[in-house]
């Protein structure tokens, strides 16, 4: 509306001042979205987050980076990701030893799990080889054969070496 106070644009007829529709103003709560389903083992991140190796791709060799992984392809070699996470998928097939923050196993590992937080196999999965984490995880009708050693928090050697003799500790070192 045109105000006699106003510079600039002036309404050419000013004894009529222009009128224009009132338009509602949108609400405060936004519009409603329906839920979207989730895989129900997929870890929950962002895709720029995690790097996946898909179902038909096979990796032959040593996997390192800075970023945490799906893998539901097969991998054959080493797996170093410290401080993020390694989830084998359903339909993942490893032949490596796997270092990282966290490893999640529902497809089948063979080698061993090194962990500096936690590792858990749900009940689709199957991992042969050992074990080392802060904590471990085993979901009913899950595969596992091998040996665990539960580190203590803050440490990296693990619980066991704690009450060895230290001439044994050092004899192994």
């Amino acid at each position: 509306m045109w105000k006699p106070s106003q510079t600039g644009n002036q309404s050419p007829n000013p004894s009529t001042p222009s009128r224009e529709p009132v338009r509602p103003t949108p609400p405060a709560t936004p519009a409603y979205e329906p839920p979207r389903a989730a895989a129900p083992a997929a870890p929950v991140m962002s895709a720029g987050d995690q790097a996946t190796i898909g179902k038909s791709l096979v990796v032959k060799g040593e996997v390192t980076g800075s970023e945490s992984l799906f893998i539901d392809g097969k991998v054959e070699g080493s797996i170093t990701l410290p401080g993020n996470r390694v989830t084998v998928g359903r339909n993942g097939n490893v032949s490596a030893n796997i270092t990282a923050r966290e490893i999640v196993v529902l497809g089948k590992v063979r080698g061993n799990a090194n962990a500096s937080d936690r590792v858990d196999i749900r009940s689709e999965g199957s991992l042969i080889g050992d074990v080392s984490a802060q904590r471990i995880s085993i979901e009913d009708g899950a595969y596992f054969k091998g040996g665990i050693d539960i580190k203590k928090s803050g440490s990296e050697k693990p619980a066991s070496s704690a009450s060895a003799p230290a001439t044994a500790t050092s004899a192994t070192a």
